[in-house]
């Protein structure tokens, strides 16, 4: 005598139900495991020994450590906007996923060079902190379109 109609169709549907849990757990373990391993949290504060965690950074964090802006402002102040907490981590998550995957598969070069678009950051940064100092260079600038260009001649502050 066969079972009830239907209870196979069921046992199949349970059965996949139990696979597709299985394989969304083990998705979920190996995404919490990478995401600790990798020292995720860390990312979303803004303690410059995070930066180093990519060994590809190090240069770049010895030697903000011992340049005059060590002592008053972070990586963040410097490479993220200042016009608002999601904007900045906008900017932080999408830089995050760019530096995870060139780090991932070794893909950055020997001399990291920075994208347009974090250059601008940058130089907004400065003008962001140093506003009286560059009032009267930007002022004598007034009447054309040229952007101020901090970053043009200090290219290495921070880095020094």
């Amino acid at each position: 005598m066969a079972g009830k109609p239907g209870a196979k169709a069921r046992r199949g549907r349970t059965t996949l139900s139990v696979v597709a849990a299985a394989a969304f757990g083990v998705l979920l373990g190996v995404g919490v495991y990478t995401a600790a391993y990798a020292k995720v949290p860390a990312y979303l504060g803004s303690d410059p020994a995070t930066c180093a965690n990519c060994h590809a950074m190090q240069d770049h964090y010895d030697s903000w450590s011992k340049s005059s802006h060590a002592k008053v402002a972070t990586c963040n102040d410097c490479h993220l906007p200042h016009d608002g907490v999601i904007s900045k981590y906008l900017v932080k998550a999408e830089d995050g996923v760019l530096h995870a995957a060139k780090f991932t598969t070794g893909n950055y070069p020997e001399n990291i060079v920075i994208r347009d678009k974090n250059l601008d950051i940058a130089n907004a940064s400065c003008l962001y902190c140093h506003d009286d100092l560059t009032d009267q260079m930007r002022a004598t600038m007034g009447a054309t379109d040229e952007q101020v260009s901090c970053v043009r001649c200090h290219s290495g502050v921070g880095h020094e």
